[in-house]
């Protein structure tokens, strides 16, 4: 072995001593013409930028600034599958130099192809925007667009893998496998990962069936937030109080779930108030009015108060509005129920819930009218003094008067 090994080193040494002209001058014009490429590219893109500059559109200033970086190689690549033809090079080498050149070339074009696609998606989100009131539109096609933009960019990979792999006659089968045998391949596969398999089929299902887009509101496992992200195998929900819910793919095929804007972004609020039997219910009707109109939470077509349910200590009423979206709904709940509960306090304090009952004075046999009994008056002192009071009544602020 050793033997073998010394001449190999001694044919290389003499190879060298025999051509380090030509591979001398071959390096310098391979040098040279990867330099003169990189410069084209730099004045290139300097033209293509001031360009841009001048008209300002998003697809042109999208395209330099993805299409710069993959470009830098395919120049140079370029530059030397053209020298290399007359370089003063042996055949084998020249092949196996035009070999890894064409390889990098390859590759090099699927990145700017995987580029585009983030060209397109670029283009995509500048004519629909999510961040206005009405996106209904712009988010399910944002939301079957990432979802191809995930199957292509898989698709691109594939198939240059298998090119790269049919350039090498050893082992161009394996290439030409890797595409043929693709039903096999996903039968075996999908035994083994059937879980991850089902993330994959539920995401394909999930962009042109959409039960759910980007930006939509939705009650997940009790929780409520927005849906985030929408990735190849789960999504991401960003809750109300801006944790991160995970949650698989597949689940939102095999468990129901709300959502509050699969349609549209308008939503009804409603606000329950606790009160006493004496309310003015037209009177706070009108305070209800007052309140959705000197808002701009408020969408205008609903005003609601009605009375809903009657205890025999309160009466429930709820207060109706429209809202624009889940979080104008929320705010506007809140802002109604701390109107109305601060009307009452300040204008019709004896309409708050209250404790009612009635004392009965067995020594005497003398039994009063029903009456008000503040829960801080002091009870009466004689033994034969007997006690029944009512239990308290619902609401968040109770008023106990005498």
């Amino acid at each position: 072995m050793a033997p073998a090994f010394l001449r190999a080193r001694l044919e290389m040494i003499e190879f060298f001593a025999r051509n380090w002209h030509n591979l001398l001058l071959s390096a310098i014009l391979l040098v040279a013409a990867i330099a003169v490429s990189l410069v084209v590219h730099l004045i290139a893109f300097w033209m293509l930028r001031r360009f841009a500059a001048r008209k300002s559109t998003l697809l042109d200033q999208s395209l330099i600034a993805h299409g710069q970086g993959p470009t830098r190689w395919i120049f140079p690549l370029l530059a030397v599958l053209a020298v290399l033809p007359g370089l003063p090079l042996p055949p084998t080498l020249m092949a196996a130099l035009q070999h890894i050149a064409g390889l990098g070339l390859i590759a090099a074009v699927a990145w700017l192809a995987t580029l585009l696609i983030d060209v397109t998606s670029d283009v995509i989100a500048g004519h629909y925007r999510i961040d206005v009131a009405d996106n209904l539109v712009a988010r399910r096609i944002r939301t079957q667009f990432q979802m191809l933009r995930r199957i292509v960019g898989v698709l691109v990979v594939t198939i240059t893998l298998s090119i790269m792999l049919m350039t090498f006659p050893a082992i161009k089968h394996i290439g030409m496998s890797l595409l043929a045998s693709a039903g096999l391949a996903t039968l075996v596969v999908g035994i083994a990962m059937k879980g991850t398999l089902a993330n994959l089929v539920a995401g394909v299902q999930i962009a042109f069936a959409q039960p759910f887009r980007l930006e939509d509101a939705v009650v997940v496992e009790g929780e409520w937030g927005w849906i985030e992200e929408i990735g190849a195998m789960y999504v991401v929900v960003r809750l109300w109080d801006l944790r991160r819910l995970v949650v698989p793919l597949s689940y939102f095929l095999e468990h129901s779930f709300q959502n509050w804007t699969h349609t549209s972004a308008h939503l009804l609020a409603n606000t329950l108030i606790y009160a006493d039997y004496s309310v003015p219910v037209d009177e706070l009707r009108r305070q209800l009015r007052r309140i959705c109109e000197s808002t701009p939470l408020w969408r205008g077509q609903v005003c609601i108060l009605q009375t809903t349910d009657a205890t025999e200590h309160t009466v429930q009423l709820r207060a109706l509005m429209d809202a624009r979206n889940s979080s104008d709904a929320w705010d506007l709940r809140c802002l109604v129920r701390e109107g109305l509960i601060e009307y009452l306090k300040q204008n019709h304090p004896e309409s708050l819930p209250r404790y009612r009952g009635e004392w009965e004075h067995s020594g005497s046999q003398q039994r009063s009218q029903p009456a008000e009994v503040n829960s801080q008056a002091e009870l009466p002192r004689s033994g034969a003094t007997s006690e029944k009071v009512s239990s308290p009544s619902r609401g968040n602020d109770s008023r106990r008067s005498a």
